[in-house]
């Protein structure tokens, strides 16, 4: 398997051997079901204001009731892993979270949506990055947006969320200046950001593919545009549902949300939309790649039938003509005579000869 086919494979693992997993029948609401291999979770806490800055990880989860009590600042708290269900279930209790909010957000993978709630919002979206080896990782972020919080829940370690830590760091732009909102709006576009590498790749590879399929269309060739219509179809899913989410958040007359982040939330929107378009136009290319690789592959066939049917078109009156010479009768004409051979042999080519000029004007030969 080369390193491109690999990539593909690896691609669409992440992208679509993914089920929800869903609570016994007959559980209680709010009941958790984390996945199986989750690592153990990492909590990181970076809590700001324009002119201070803490960033740590937090080793026990009961630190988080007394910094939110404090109140100073924005506190960012980014989990990432569900390997401990009781560290996520004191994570419920300390923020208050209602047991839905928590199921959705730890029981992958959900629709992404926006949901409203007394005290927080909740925005569940899918991230959607490369890996090392440029194969396509997808998992869900779940974000909580609080009064002077904000808490991210990531299935596995790593994200896109870099750019966003490095402007608080270097304190760039408004994102120190402003509160909780402004940051959960950092994050959501960090996220629909994510998407355009992604969708650049695929694209990249379609243009690959349609030069291969018209130099040398190959059954290897069909598997690999099957590949990428189904990793756009999951990308699909992921970006169009979150249009709908970005609005909410939007259009919701809540204190949680400020004015000024609402017109942020504005661009959000315009990407998503953004990113849903240019995928739309590469799975229609994807389409049209399928439909030429058949048509290549016809042209193919019927150019090797169309040798063949000139091949045979040839030696049919040779045939004939052998034929007639070697049936031996004793009162055929110039049986016995010496030249006779040479001559049918002669007469035998100057036919064929004919008949390959005749299909060469004709243009069936040599020129389309």
């Amino acid at each position: 398997m080369t390193s491109l086919h690999r990539q593909f494979a690896v691609g669409a693992s992440h992208l679509f051997l993914q089920r929800k997993r869903n609570p016994p029948v007959g559980a209680r609401p709010g009941t958790l079901v984390p996945a199986p291999d989750s690592p153990p979770p990492v909590i990181r806490l970076m809590r700001y204001d324009a002119d201070h800055l803490e960033e740590r990880t937090i080793e026990d989860v009961g630190e988080i009731a007394g910094i939110l009590e404090r109140g100073e600042g924005v506190s960012w708290i980014d989990v990432q892993g569900f390997g401990d269900e009781a560290t996520l279930e004191r994570l419920r209790e300390i923020f208050d979270l209602h047991p839905l909010a928590i199921e959705d957000a730890i029981n992958t993978p959900q629709r992404p949506k926006a949901e409203i709630y007394e005290n927080f919002y909740l925005y569940i979206t899918r991230m959607v990055r490369l890996g090392e080896h440029r194969e396509i990782c997808s998992e869900q972020v779940s974000i909580f947006l609080g009064k002077s919080y904000v808490l991210t829940l990531q299935e596995q370690y790593g994200d896109v969320f870099d750019p966003v830590r490095k402007r608080i760091r270097q304190s760039e732009g408004m994102i120190r200046k402003r509160g909780a909102d402004y940051l959960a709006y950092a994050i959501i576009d960090a996220v629909l950001d994510g998407y355009y590498p992604v969708i650049e790749m695929l694209g990249d590879r379609l243009h690959e593919l349609e030069e291969a399929i018209l130099e040398r269309p190959s059954p290897a060739g069909m598997r690999r545009i099957h590949t990428i219509r189904h990793e756009l179809l999951a990308l699909r899913r992921a970006v169009w549902p979150q249009r709908e989410a970005v609005n909410t958040l939007m259009r919701e007359e809540s204190d949680l949300v400020s004015p000024i982040v609402r017109q942020y939330l504005r661009d959000c929107y315009d990407h998503a939309v953004q990113a849903s378009d240019t995928i739309e136009t590469f799975r229609e290319l994807a389409a049209s790649l399928m439909d030429l690789y058949l048509s290549s592959l016809s042209q193919r066939t019927n150019e090797v039938m169309k040798v063949l049917t000139i091949m045979a078109s040839i030696f049919i009156p040779l045939t004939f003509l052998a034929g007639i010479y070697g049936m031996n009768f004793d009162y055929m004409p110039a049986l016995h005579i010496w030249w006779a051979y040479p001559a049918l042999l002669v007469v035998m080519f100057l036919i064929a000869m004919g008949m390959v000029v005749f299909f060469r004007l004709k243009g069936w030969i040599g020129r389309s």
